[in-house]
């Protein structure tokens, strides 16, 4: 086969492309230079998983009447005067159902764990600050939010040991997967 200088040309380098191609994943690669490793009280701040079933809850406590003073202060601004929504979601008072066209996804109706609204609250709450409540405050606002949602009566308290115990309307409505632990 005869091929004119500037075909033999572009053979010859789409060869040597194809052969670097496949060497460059066996080459050595120097890795790059970012960050830092994490600091054992760095990870140990971050690692705040909360379960359903309480393991990883915090000590502390906080009452209804506790929660609603802190929500007042913290979270009235976003969530509306009795968790009813403003320019964030509404956390209770659903009055339509999961399975109405537009279903009302409040604290009450949707969740399955309180643990999850603990847990939640205290990671990302309040928008402004995340994680500026301290526990008993976060179990506070939580005692507060399961009572606005007819979960806790108005006298309660919640805690470490208690707050797992609280069956919420909605547990039944997810399926439970075993991620393993």
């Amino acid at each position: 086969m005869c091929m004119r200088d500037g075909a033999g040309a572009s053979l010859r380098r789409i060869v040597a492309v194809a052969l670097l191609s496949a060497a460059v994943p066996m080459m050595a690669v120097a890795a790059p230079n970012l960050g830092r490793p994490a600091m054992p009280e760095e990870v140990a701040r971050w690692d705040l998983s909360v379960f359903p079933d309480g393991q990883g809850l915090p000590q502390g406590r906080g009452s209804v009447a506790d929660g609603a003073a802190i929500y007042r202060e913290h979270c009235v601004s976003c969530h509306g005067a009795g968790g009813r929504g403003a320019s964030a979601e509404e956390l209770a008072g659903a009055s339509h159902r999961l399975t109405d066209p537009s279903p009302d996804k409040t604290i009450g109706s949707y969740w399955p764990y309180a643990t999850t609204l603990f847990d939640y609250v205290r990671r990302s709450m309040p928008l402004n600050a995340p994680a500026s409540l301290d526990d008993n405050q976060v179990y506070a606002v939580t005692a507060y939010l399961l009572h606005l949602n007819g979960i806790l009566p108005e006298g309660s308290e919640i805690g470490r040991d208690s707050l797992p115990r609280v069956v919420m309307p909605n547990r039944q409505g997810f399926i439970a997967v075993d991620g393993g632990r």
